[in-house]
Formats: C-alpha cells, structure tokens, sequence
C-alpha cells in the first residue's frame, strides 16, 4: 500500500447512506467487475464514467450511514478508491472498509477546503491533505499503527493469514 496518495477529488455532501454509494437492487451482482460499474450510482450516476483508479472521494458528515452490507465498500475497493476523507462515517462502513483495505481519514472541515476536481494529495499515515489545487493543507486525524498494517496488508483478512502463517 502507498502511503503517499494523489488523485482528483471526487465530493459529496451529507449523509450518502450505502444505497447511494452501492443500490441495492444490484446486491445480486457477485462478479467484482460488474460490482465496480455501480460505484456511487445512487448519488452521482456519471461517477464511474469520471473516476480513475487511485481518485479521492471527499465528503462531509455521515458518509456510508444506512445498512451494514459491505457492497458499499466493496464496490468502492473494486472501482479503485485511493482514499475516502470525510468528516465522519457512518460506523459500520468505516470499519468495513478498513477491514476490506480501503483507506478512510477523518478530518474536520475537509467539506470547505476541497472542491470538485482539485487534486490531492495525502499522507495517509500522518493524515496530512495537501490540496494542490488551492494551495493548501489540512489535518485529517492519523491512523493507528494497527489500521496502517490492515491497510498494508490490503485487509484484516490477509492481515490475520499472514499473522497464522507465522506461527
């Protein structure tokens, strides 16, 4: 995992519960390739048609509020998500994504300091956001040594593999 992220900024606002960011009627879809096509659909249907792997969604409170199915960041990892920076989540999809090795930062204000299109840049480790585009730099609160190693190890899954595999 790169620890040092740059993509373009992808922003929403409040509350994008989990049917926006997967809907539901294609919870049947179990092919990862066709699971990646309706990322974000219920909140922007062009998303995927802009996004390119390694891209940043920003948004403000809430993100991923709704259901606790994973296909939200399922479909988030498989479109290729650099990063998700909001000022909060909803809890279960921030730990689902950790869990699937998405990178999720939570930072205070990141709904001002970032407009659609500017690119960023991110550290994850120590939580710095540099908007290139503006010239400026926010706070995002780091993440722990033991989220840094899920991340790295691209999910809890493979991260407790590795773990049995050494003993």
């Amino acid at each position: 995992m790169e620890k040092q992220l740059q993509g373009r900024a992808f922003v929403f606002g409040k509350n994008i519960d989990t049917d926006q960011i997967y809907p539901g009627r294609f919870v049947e879809l179990t092919n990862v390739e066709d699971v990646a096509k309706h990322a974000m659909e219920g909140a922007d249907p062009n998303f995927v048609k802009q996004f390119k792997k390694g891209d940043i969604i920003v948004a403000s409170t809430n993100f991923g509020c709704g259901s606790s199915r994973e296909h939200a960041a399922i479909t988030l990892k498989a479109v290729g998500v650099g990063a998700i920076v909001a000022e909060s989540f909803g809890r279960i999809f921030y730990r689902n994504a950790i869990n699937l090795g998405v990178p999720v930062l939570v930072c205070p204000g990141i709904s001002t300091a970032v407009t659609p299109g500017d690119e960023l840049t991110i550290d994850i480790q120590s939580g710095t956001i540099v908007n290139e585009t503006k010239g400026s730099v926010i706070q995002a609160q780091p993440i722990s040594e033991y989220i840094m190693n899920i991340l790295a190890s691209s999910g809890i899954k493979a991260m407790i593999k590795n773990q049995l595999q050494q003993l």
